[in-house]
């Protein structure tokens, strides 16, 4: 038997989402269910391979093909023992060359090239079948992927998501070849087999036959069964040892820090002791099932040529009869040896198949109106009334925010931690839904416009810049993905980062590293500002954009995203309150509520909660200014 004890596929590494501030831990222990909780629905073959068949319907045509050169490979097989038989009894005569079978020899070596051709000419049909079917099958959860709401993304395990759909795209290839090409032709080599067995001899030749085959079927799975707990061990267990791997060596400075070289070592050497204990079990379960299929398929030839030997010496069946009934029983075990990794293989294809397909599954909270327009913007006023929001309606995060930011004015909203402020910017998003109230762009719902035309009029400059591991090119560019190479380099120079980036050894080719870690805090600023005036949008937000920053870059940034934010709407969620003076209007939010609201001057004037948190960071500015 072919079986082995396959490692399982490497879990993908993916890059985190962006960090979030109020809404995971709102989240957590919200109502939404965990997706890596959830229980993946138990589907059968068919019924998973009637999900794939709206894929694989466009290429019936080929199909159809390649199962006609399947059925012809599959009779040129088994026409080879009868072409073989008829080779013996031909020479079952005194030897001489005038009575050489030229016309049996000929069909034996055109069977057997027939056989392999057929075979051939399936795959070449069937390739671009699996293919596409894989492709686009993967590319339609990719996109559903895209379109969940944060509150998924938050709740998910982002390299238990990648797992799912690289295990999930391998496995949707290797269900269609299994089942359509391995068990479905063997089946039918079985019948056929059978059938020409009762034609030509008597019945016990049938029934010897079948009860091997059910024999050898039952204890291959019967044994596969068994063998499936170590094969999933040490899948486990190897995809554990490199999770322990990658994570060690992406924290390499923090291992070197603490001179945790020996302790990351103990640890992955542990993942690595289990791998190997699971790997020596299956490889021994494989050998026991090895034996078994053997000592099966050797009953049943005995037995077989025993009724055959008989035959011959009561001369009711001639020498040929007996290679024939011998190499009927071979070529039937050669498909069955595989039938234990045929099993394994299916089963596991199935549970990746439905894992994948389990997040199709999962609904879409936050989604287009139908037939929504797209958003019409014309000035870009923007207005939250009496907005209510909450994760979990025993926890609310906004309550009756009511605001408006006029056309091309800027409003800076300012707050403790966990007051709300980072929430109004996934709501203007359309990360979630408002719970209560509204939010309007020049006077429109923005529930009733499309999400596309809505985030297309919206540019974000964040705290956290998540840049993507390519070039800067490449990270400006997505800003407006079919811009010109003269309009990345102008966005780049309008955010002060282009003699940066020419003073690199590969200029705009310089990769950035994973999440940007190659620039430093303000370099990734800068490269966030260049993308998002490249996109140029009519409302933008900057959520706490500099707070991350040390003094001095922080000045200089402020002054950079000052000069965007010109004539646009603008909100402003911010930490340091020197950061926000100039703006037109400035709002406390405390525990979801606006408190306070008006502009510097007027707030100091007050005395309140602003003019209080002024005081207490200008206190704790006055030792790093000395």
């Amino acid at each position: 038997m072919t079986d082995s004890a396959a490692t399982p596929d490497s879990t993908a590494t993916a890059t985190a989402a962006q960090s979030a501030t109020a809404a995971p831990a709102a989240a957590a222990s919200g109502s939404a269910t965990n997706p890596d909780s959830a229980a993946v629905p138990d589907r059968s073959v068919f019924a998973t391979l009637r999900l794939m068949l709206p894929q694989v319907w466009p290429y019936r045509g080929r199909v159809l093909l390649a199962l006609v050169f399947l059925v012809a490979a599959k009779l040129a097989t088994i026409a080879v023992p009868l072409a073989l038989k008829e080779l013996i009894d031909r020479l079952d005569v005194a030897p001489s060359l005038l009575l050489l079978p030229l016309v049996p020899l000929v069909a034996y070596g055109a069977l057997r090239l027939a056989s392999s051709l057929f075979q051939e000419l399936r795959s070449i049909v069937f390739a671009r079948v699996l293919a596409r079917t894989s492709r686009v099958v993967t590319l339609k959860v990719f996109r559903h992927l895209h379109a969940l709401s944060l509150r998924f993304h938050l709740d998910r395990k982002t390299g238990g998501v990648a797992r799912d759909v690289e295990r999930g795209m391998t496995a949707v290839s290797d269900l269609l070849d299994w089942t359509l090409y391995t068990i479905l032709p063997t089946l039918f080599e079985v019948t056929v087999v059978s059938a020409i067995l009762i034609v030509r001899y008597d019945w016990t030749f049938t029934v010897i036959t079948l009860g091997t085959l059910a024999a050898y079927i039952a204890f291959t799975f019967a044994v596969t069964e068994w063998r499936l707990r170590y094969y999933r061990a040490a899948n486990e267990a190897d995809t554990e040892a490199n999770a322990r791997n990658v994570d060690s060596l992406l924290n390499y400075e923090t291992v070197k820090y603490f001179n945790n070289e020996d302790h990351e070592q103990r640890r992955f050497d542990g993942s690595l002791v289990r791998l190997e204990d699971a790997t020596v079990k299956s490889l021994k379960t494989l050998a026991v099932l090895n034996i078994g299929q053997a000592g099966i398929v050797a009953l049943g030839l005995t037995l077989l040529l025993w009724r055959a030997t008989v035959g011959v010496t009561e001369g009711r069946m001639a020498l040929g009869d007996l290679v024939l009934v011998n190499a009927f029983l071979i070529q039937l075990s050669i498909p069955l040896n595989y039938l234990g990794m045929v099993y394994r293989e299916v089963k596991q294809a199935l549970s990746n198949i439905q894992r994948m397909y389990a997040l199709l599954d999962q609904a879409q909270e936050v989604s287009d109106a139908p037939g929504a327009p797209p958003l019409a913007v014309r000035g870009g006023e923007l207005r939250f009334e009496h907005v209510d929001f909450h994760y979990d309606p025993a926890r609310p995060i906004l309550r009756d925010v009511d605001f408006r930011i006029p056309a091309g004015k800027t409003v800076a909203v300012v707050g403790t931690t966990g007051a709300g402020k980072s929430t109004l910017a996934r709501l203007l998003y359309r990360f979630y839904d408002v719970t209560g109230g509204r939010i309007l762009v020049d006077g429109q719902d923005i529930r009733e416009v499309t999400q596309d035309s809505l985030r297309a009029a919206i540019g974000i400059v964040p705290q956290d810049t998540v840049l993507f591991n390519d070039t800067i090119y490449y990270n400006i560019a997505y800003g407006r993905p079919n811009a010109t190479r003269e309009e990345i380099v102008a966005a780049a120079k309008s955010a002060h980062i282009h003699d940066f980036i020419q003073s690199l050894p590969q200029g705009y080719d310089s990769t950035v590293g994973e999440r940007g870690l190659k620039l430093s805090g303000g370099e990734k600023q800068r490269v966030a500002i260049a993308r998002t005036l490249l996109k140029n949008p009519t409302l933008l937000v900057f959520d706490e954009a500099t707070s991350a920053l040390d003094t001095r870059t922080e000045k200089v940034i402020q002054a950079e995203l000052e000069e965007i934010a010109r004539e646009r709407t603008t909100l402003v969620i911010a930490h340091r309150l020197s950061t926000i003076v100039d703006a037109d209007e400035i709002l406390v939010l405390e525990h979801g509520r606006i408190v306070e609201r008006g502009n510097h001057a007027s707030l100091l004037a007050a005395g309140g909660r602003y003019a209080a948190l002024w005081a207490l960071q200008q206190r704790e500015a006055a030792p790093a200014a000395a």
